[in-house]
């Protein structure tokens, strides 16, 4: 299998029609030069190993930093409310910069924060995570969860640059990196059979190979953005996997699977649904499931009770007049977005899994 192409060029740009567009730079962050103060969110961890790098590379009046708690489990109101309160300690303005440093759940945070911090000002996307420079840094979802589910609270607010760093991947455990992969993967078995079948034989662990990875997976997303950048139509086919991951990461209290792990066996779970419905053979679905397997990545899991996490799609935010909508592959390579499956088909699903 050839390698994927990047032509040599580590800029993608995202262009709106009527607004104005941004950049996702690879491997591009040399120096940022601002004339506002600087408010950098972080956490410990990510702090403790990239922190200084990155405050080296920034020239600006004022640089302050925000350290929030690490864990989806405080991707809530509460963390908010802290940030906005140091923005406020620090006198930040209308012509500040939020730079969000770490993974998706400070990406979405931060990027939330600058949306509603005196009505909205700059931000600056640097993901730390694979799954977050394939995907969660790229195309303005930002949020929190609540008890009732997650995502449930935020804004569609682009960023003003996003840059990926490969040499942040360098850190990461084999376990989280797994979890970026399961977003790749998501993308490749919805949009590219080409880049499916590249993944099966690839080594990731070459890095021109993640460069050009993670090029592709940020081009695809690019795409989804720029035609639908409020998720009426196509970009909601990047929520492959996760009708089913979000009922799994609330049921599991956010804590037993990283987000990328949940997808993986939301994935799992749809294609069992597509099998029934005959959009995906057997033998194409056991391919998504060896290759996510090849990753470390998990592809079970014990539903607690079939009617109640049923019940618990009508509390996702994809929910529309009261119908659920499921994205499903069509084969690899292609999908399909529907609202009207039988609900005793999705119990059949669930009931497998029990």
């Amino acid at each position: 299998m050839d390698k994927i192409k990047a032509e040599n060029k580590m800029k993608i740009d995202i262009k709106f029609d009527g607004k104005p567009g941004y950049g996702v730079y690879i491997n591009e962050l040399k120096e940022l030069k601002f004339d506002a103060k600087v408010a950098i969110v972080t956490n410990a961890k990510v702090g403790g190993l990239y922190l200084q790098n990155l405050l080296s590379r920034i020239d600006c009046p004022q640089k302050f930093v925000i350290s929030v708690p690490d864990g989806e489990e405080y991707k809530n109101m509460q963390t908010i409310e802290a940030i906005l309160e140091q923005l406020f300690v620090s006198r930040l303005d209308r012509s500040s910069v939020i730079i969000a440093l770490g993974g998706g759940v400070v990406s979405d945070m931060a990027g939330f924060a600058a949306s509603i911090f005196e009505r909205g000002i700059k931000f600056i996307n640097i993901p730390t995570t694979l799954l977050a420079q394939v995907d969660a840094s790229v195309g303005g979802k930002t949020g929190v969860n609540n008890k009732f589910g997650k995502n449930l609270i935020g804004s569609f607010y682009q960023p003003s640059a996003v840059y990926c760093e490969t040499e942040f991947l360098k850190t990461l455990e084999k376990h989280e990196f797994a979890a970026g992969l399961a977003e790749a993967v998501k993308m490749a078995v919805t949009f590219d059979e080409k880049i499916f079948s590249w993944m099966e034989d690839a080594d990731l662990t070459d890095e021109a190979n993640l460069q050009n990875l993670i090029y592709r997976c940020v081009q695809i997303k690019a795409a989804a953005v720029e035609a639908d950048e409020r998720e009426k139509g196509v970009r909601a086919v990047l929520n492959y996997g996760h009708t089913f991951a979000h009922v799994i990461e609330n049921e599991t209290n956010y804590k037993k699977y990283l987000h990328g792990e949940a997808v993986a066996i939301g994935m799992n779970m749809a294609n069992s649904l597509a099998v029934k419905l005959g959009l995906m053979s057997e033998e194409q679905k056991a391919r998504v499931a060896e290759l996510l397997v090849k990753f470390g990545l998990p592809i079970s899991y014990k539903v607690p009770n079939a009617s109640s996490f049923y019940e618990a799609f009508f509390l996702d935010k994809k929910a529309e007049n009261s119908a659920i909508k499921f994205i499903l592959p069509r084969g690899i390579g292609d999908y399909e977005i529907q609202k009207d499956v039988p609900r005793e088909l999705v119990m059949d699903v669930l009931r497998e899994f029990e």
